[in-house]
């Protein structure tokens, strides 16, 4: 892989990917897929360390993006696995690449989750009743929460100038609170965001 981590963060990184970097790419989003409790978006915190942090596969802007496009976008959230996946194959080459980069991580991180998902939703089924079944679904709860705090930490932390951003993190500190004491839908807050980033505000 050539090296990319002097290159400015704006610009797209010119990677030469082998086939054991593709491997490492399928192998984490496999591992990643079983951890991915309240939907891909949980596990997005790690993606970042090591798509942008480690590899430098993609820059951080890219990664943004991929997960804005996608909740913008009609669909499952999912999708931006798909675009993550197409960024490092763009990256590493063209259109072609780009589509591995797809195939490869959607394929990863579906494969492990829609198995388990559905061995675990007929057996909890069947077996709703038990005590065990409904502790474990109450303690999913907190767990979700964390990992999708983790997930705006890295988002917010990855825009703009770190702690010394203050408007960023004022904005997630009063979206956090409307989305928790209010009943406000997410479109309307993604709609306010987009047009004070428009305007340059945040």
């Amino acid at each position: 892989m050539t090296p990319t981590s002097q290159l400015a963060p704006e610009l797209a990184p010119q990677l030469l990917l082998a086939w054991q970097d593709w491997a490492s790419l399928f192998i984490h989003y496999l591992s990643l897929s079983l951890l991915a409790i309240g939907g891909a978006i949980s596990t997005a915190s790690d993606m970042h360390r090591f798509l942008v942090d480690e590899q430098h596969w993609l820059t951080d802007a890219q990664f943004n993006a991929s997960i804005a496009i996608a909740q913008a976008a009609p669909g499952p959230n999912v999708l931006f696995i798909a675009l993550m996946g197409w960024n490092v194959g763009l990256n590493a080459g063209g259109m072609l690449t780009g589509l591995l980069g797809v195939f490869t991580a959607m394929l990863g991180m579906l494969i492990p989750s829609t198995t388990l998902t559905y061995l675990a939703a007929q057996w909890g089924h069947r077996n709703r009743e038990l005590r065990a079944v409904r502790a474990f679904k109450q303690g999913m709860a907190p767990i979700v929460v964390a990992l999708l705090i983790a997930i705006g930490w890295v988002l917010t932390a990855a825009n703009g100038s770190g702690m010394n951003n203050w408007p960023v993190w004022l904005l997630t500190a009063l979206t956090t609170l409307i989305v928790w004491r209010s009943k406000i839908h997410l479109l309307w807050l993604l709609g306010a965001g987009a047009l004070l980033g428009w305007f340059g505000l945040v």
